[in-house]
Parts: structure tokens; C-alpha cells; sequence
């Protein structure tokens, strides 16, 4: 629902005037707990009874992180299991950007929705009107068991074994405010795939898990899972392992809280930069780390918070696959990284069939077809919010947040495409921009992380301008993704093309620079990181992403993914080998663009916070 309740006074967060906002109703009891808590400590913290380092872990845990412009302003992240977001949410989240941040809210790759520049002393109101409609920071950040993720097409894929969306609500319900993930050694984050696929990206998460199926004694097909443990991006990537061959329903969520206390127990505690599930691994190595949880897992029924069985939200909502249509022609729509899509040329396709081509789904047996909405770098407008809260409605759809920044609209019928498309075409949200490179993600870089090197948003946008003009912006199959660091919020590592901010050195002064990385990809139950190809100013990577695009189209074989034919050009190396000429840098006389970042004004300096850790 949008903010219609009795007013009250508040101060505005940029002007310190006066405004009536409006006072909400918050009915769930426990995020009413959540928020009286906050307000207290928040009290506390402002009269100067409560240490800093206190009130840092307090609101990091509840989903508020400081930025690098330090003072009051805070970034809110909204906790959104699996990507899920209602019509009366969208309108929420429209006005709290109008009332408290910059206009518009910004789409993370862990299906989060978050807002930035947000007053401390207004984070409690701030929160009631995201609890009136549901929703809450709640463990968005900290050392907690963080959003749990689902693909965004569970109950839509033409290709799933199980829907899953309903066990990833299951887990997001055990595991929020659960005693055993409120302090933990370090962040715990959890997805679901719902088949191999791996649209979800569970293979580079602390646990992910994967829909398979195996076949029973007597023939029949059973469907369960594949867990995977202490996958990781990061500083240092790290694959994640199957705990089991086939681990069944019953057994998954009780699985999963073993893994959770393994890594309780385990982790370091006193380092960190060495806390994450893939450091126990590296500590105590696999077999062993492997036996702790199967260990915990057969004792687990005697411990109270036991989730063993199918869990209660399973059994009522199910999680049979969508299924695939008997399709009069053609064949389900492909998905996942590596899809090649075709769309006709720009001057003789439609632009209603360009965008159908590329940013809809087809094949499930229940008739309905899914569509994307286009988010440009993740970030959604208080119009674009509010018009999307109008197609739910009217069309009588359901959305989901995409790791690739966008949003999903789900359960339409064919004949709902056309007037869809005019409508997302009125909001700016209907250019084609799934699996194209056009659909670059970036974290949010510079511009409020407190880590980051580098504005990674003003690399993508000059990416996005420059194939444009060279007629590459809707090349299928590669996908681009910027962090502003090398902790990978934008997940370089997995990206076709992919870059990380870094601190370059020339003629004696510092100057923006990003580190390229090729070849990345998950998917399939596997999944290969990057291979550094070279350094480069911020000034060329554009150009490079250019001319390592244009050789892939030149080169490749039909229907091939990025990846095979990086390995047939020889590699990352000798692909980087004819961009040499871009890593140079003039003279800061002759060129001192190359000596100021993207959305900047003044010579860069790289100015590192405190980790508060933006993931």
C-alpha cells in the first residue's frame, strides 16, 4: 500500500523542513519488535550510552550500513526473499525514495532492494512503513544468514525439477531471527536453483542448492536436491562442493542448519578476512569439513530448532515444476548464462518483436509466459516503482527481482504481451536487455560504498554508450558485470567480460584503472572464474570491452558461448594481447581525463573506508 495513514511531522533528510508524512500501521509482531528495539538503541546511541562499535553491529545486523559520506547518511537494504515484491510494495518502496533517499531505488545482485542516503535519525520511520506492507531490513546485512535467493523463474522455468520457491520462503522463516545466526564468525548466505541450469547461482554461495533428481529402486524418479558448501567470490573465489550426491526433501533443511553450525563452530572468529565458509574448508579441508556436517546432521533431531520433514509453507503452496508446454513450434525459451539470443536488426524488426525476442520466457505447461522489465545498472525510479505496482495489479501478474538487476513479471498470458510492452515502454523499462551485453550489472561503486576504488556505475554507462554506437549493445549471449573492488558485489568473476576497480600509478600520480577478467561462467553444477587478461585506465575499458566483443561476434562459431570461444582465441592472455595499446596512459597535460574517474570532477584519489562490507 502507498503511505495513506494518519500524518504526522518529520524532518526532511535534505532540506531540515518541516513535512506530513504519514503514520503506519505495522501488524507482523515481530518485525514491530525489530523496529521498537531499533528506535530504542538508536535513543541510546544518540544520547552517547551506547559505544559506537555497539550501535555498529546493532544496525549492520538490522540491515543499515553506513556510507562513505559518513555522517547521518545511511544506505537501507530491504530484505526480499528470493526476489519477491508485491504491487502495494512497489508503491512503498516508490515513496520512501521520494520522502527519505534520492528518487530511486537500486536492484542488488542478491535480489536485496536498497536506498541510499537515508538519515539515521529517520531509519525507525523509515522502517515502519516498510513493515506496514510486510517487508523489513532485517538481517539484509551483518554477520547473519543473509536474503535468501531464489531463481527468479521457480514456478515459471520451462526446464526446473522442483519449484523452489516455496522451500526458499521456508528458509528464509527458519533461519530469520533464528538464535543460531546472529552472531556468526561472518555473513552466511544461502540460494536455490530450481535444476542445473543454476539461474539462482548456487554454486557461489556458502550453501546453494541445485533441484536434481535420482531413480529409485524400482524405476520411478525421485526429486530432491544437490547442496553445495563454501562457494565464494571475493578477494579469493572459491568453487562450492556437493556435500552428497542427492540429498532428499525431508532432509534439506535439516542439511542446511548443519551447515550453518559447522561453520558457527568453525569459523574464525578472530580474523574476519578469513571467516567465510571457504576458509573452514581451507582450514580443515574438505572430507573433514564434509563429515562435521553430515555428523550434525544425523544428531540434529535432538536438538529444539530440528527442521527435519517437509516444511509446513512446502506442504501448503507445493513445488511442482512449471513443466514444459506441448509447444505447436518452436521449443521452450533457453535460459541461463551463455544463451544465445537472436533478434532481428534494428531497421527492419519491430520493436515490439526485438523486445519479445529477448525479454520473454516461454514454455511451462500452465499456458503463461514470463517478461523482464529492463532495469538500466539495477536502478528503478519512484515512476518506474509505481508503474510496475500497476501492471501487478492490473494484469494480475507477480514480479520478482532479478541477480541481474531487473525485474521479472510472471503468470501472463500471450495476449496480455502487446499492452505490456506499451506500458513498460511508457516507464523506459522495455528496451531489450535480457541475456544481452546491454544488460551490464555494476555494484554501486564509488559513489556511496565506503571500499570501493573506482565509480564502477560511470564504467558501465560508458560500456553501454559504447556498444551502443558500434551496433553491439544487443549481441546475445556474453554479460558484463563491474565491481568498484575486488570483492566482487558486481560478481566480475562470473561474468564473459568482467572488470574490478583498481588504483593505477603514471607520470607520478594516481589515476582510476580496472583490472579485465574473461571467460567467467556458472552454470551446469560447475563453474570457472575469470582469467585476468589485463590492466587497464578507466578511459579504455570501454574500448576494450569493444574490441573483445567485436572479435567475438567476428569469430565465433553458431550458437557458441563466450567461454568455448575464449579457449579456441587462446585464452584471456592472448585475447588481452591486442589490447596492449589501451593500457597507456599520456601525459596528465595532455590528457587529464585519464587522471579523473567517471562522475567526477576533481583529480582521483582513492579514499578507502572501513569495511562495512556491502554484499
Amino acid at each position: 500500500m502507498a503511505l495513506t495513514n494518519v500524518p504526522h511531522s518529520t524532518s526532511d533528510a535534505n532540506t531540515g523542513t518541516a513535512r506530513s508524512t504519514p503514520t503506519p500501521v505495522v501488524t507482523d509482531p515481530e518485525i514491530k519488535a525489530d523496529i521498537a528495539k531499533f528506535r530504542r538503541m538508536l535513543d541510546g546511541y544518540l544520547a552517547g550510552q551506547i559505544d559506537e562499535d555497539v550501535f555498529r553491529v546493532f544496525r549492520l545486523t538490522n540491515g543499515i550500513y553506513g556510507q562513505r559520506q559518513g555522517g547521518q547518511n545511511q544506505m537501507v537494504r530491504i530484505r526480499m526473499p528470493y526476489g519477491a515484491v508485491s504491487a502495494e510494495q512497489f508503491d512503498t518502496i516508490a515513496d520512501l525514495t521520494e520522502r527519505y533517499s534520492r528518487g530511486w531505488a537500486h536492484i542488488t545482485t542478491r535480489q536485496n532492494i536498497q536506498m541510499h542516503f537515508v538519515q539515521l535519525p529517520d531509519i525507525p520511520e523509515f522502517l515502519e512503513h516498510l513493515g506496514a506492507v510486510g517487508l523489513s531490513s532485517r538481517e539484509a546485512c551483518g554477520d547473519t544468514v543473509r536474503n535468501v535467493q531464489g531463481c527468479h523463474l521457480a514456478g515459471a522455468c520451462p526446464f526446473e525439477v522442483i519449484d523452489i520457491s516455496a522451500w526458499a520462503d521456508a528458509a528464509n522463516e527458519h533461519f530469520l531471527r533464528n538464535p543460531l545466526g546472529q552472531r556468526l564468525p561472518r555473513k552466511f548466505k544461502i540460494n536455490f536453483s530450481g535444476c542445473e541450469t543454476d539461474c539462482g547461482q548456487a554454486m557461489f554461495n556458502d550453501a546453494g542448492v541445485i533441484a536434481v533428481t535420482r531413480q529409485r529402486d524400482d524405476g520411478s524418479i525421485e526429486a530432491g536436491f544437490r547442496v553445495f558448501v563454501a562457494g565464494g567470490l571475493g578477494a579469493s573465489p572459491h568453487a562450492a562442493l556437493a556435500v552428497e550426491d542427492f540429498t532428499a526433501k525431508e532432509d534439506l533443511m535439516p542439511t542446511l542448519e548443519s551447515i550453518l553450525r559447522v561453520f558457527d563452530q568453525t569459523g574464525n572468529r578472530d580474523n574476519k578476512l578469513r571467516a567465510r565458509m571457504k576458509w573452514v574448508v581451507d582450514e580443515l579441508g574438505w572430507e573433514e569439513t564434509q563429515r562435521r556436517i553430515l555428523a550434525t546432521r544425523k544428531l540434529l533431531p535432538a536438538s529444539a530448532t530440528w527442521p527435519g520433514g517437509i516444511p509446513d509453507v512446502v506442504a501448503e503452496r507445493g513445488d511442482e515444476p512449471a513443466g514444459l508446454a506441448a509447444l505447436t513450434s518452436g521449443a521452450p525459451t533457453p535460459v541461463g548464462q551463455g544463451v544465445s539470443v537472436i533478434i532481428g536488426a534494428r531497421a527492419t524488426t519491430a520493436d515490439f518483436d526485438r523486445w519479445e525476442a529477448a525479454n520473454v520466457v516461454r514454455g511451462v505447461a500452465n499456458g503463461t509466459v514470463s517478461a523482464y522489465a529492463w532495469c538500466e545498472l539495477g536502478d528503478v525510479t519512484a515512476a518506474q516503482l509505481r508503474g510496475l505496482g500497476s501492471i501487478v495489479r492490473e494484469f494480475a501478474v507477480d514480479a520478482r527481482v532479478s541477480n541481474r538487476q531487473n525485474v521479472v513479471l510472471r503468470d501472463l498470458d500471450e495476449a496480455q504481451l502487446p499492452a505490456l510492452f506499451d506500458r513498460l515502454t511508457e516507464l523506459g523499462m522495455a528496451q531489450p536487455g535480457a541475456e544481452l551485453v546491454r544488460d551490464v550489472v555494476s555494484c554501486p561503486g564509488a559513489d556511496t560504498c565506503g571500499l570501493a576504488v573506482t565509480q564502477s556505475r560511470g564504467l558501465a554507462k560508458a560500456i553501454g554508450e559504447a556498444l551502443a554506437a558500434e551496433g553491439l549493445d544487443e549481441v546475445g549471449g556474453v554479460r558484463i558485470n563491474i565491481s568498484g573492488c575486488m570483492n566482487s558485489c558486481g560478481q566480475h568473476h562470473v561474468a564473459d567480460i568482467g572488470f574490478f576497480g583498481v588504483e593505477r600509478r603514471a607520470h607520478g600520480q594516481s589515476a582510476p584503472g580496472y583490472q579485465m577478467l574473461l571467460g567467467g561462467y556458472v552454470g551446469q553444477e560447475t563453474i570457472h572464474f575469470g582469467d585476468k587478461a589485463l590492466r587497464l585506465p578507466a578511459k579504455t575499458a570501454a574500448e576494450a570491452t569493444v574490441r573483445v566483443l567485436r572479435r567475438f561476434v567476428d569469430e565465433r562459431e553458431a550458437g557458441e558461448a563466450f567461454r568455448s570461444w575464449l579457449d579456441r582465441a587462446g585464452g584471456a592472455r592472448s585475447v588481452a594481447s591486442g589490447l596492449r595499446d589501451l593500457d597507456a596512459f599520456p601525459e596528465p597535460a595532455d590528457a587529464p581525463e585519464f587522471y579523473i574517474d567517471f562522475d567526477e570532477t576533481a583529480p582521483f584519489v582513492p579514499d578507502i573506508g572501513e569495511s562495512e562490507c556491502a554484499t
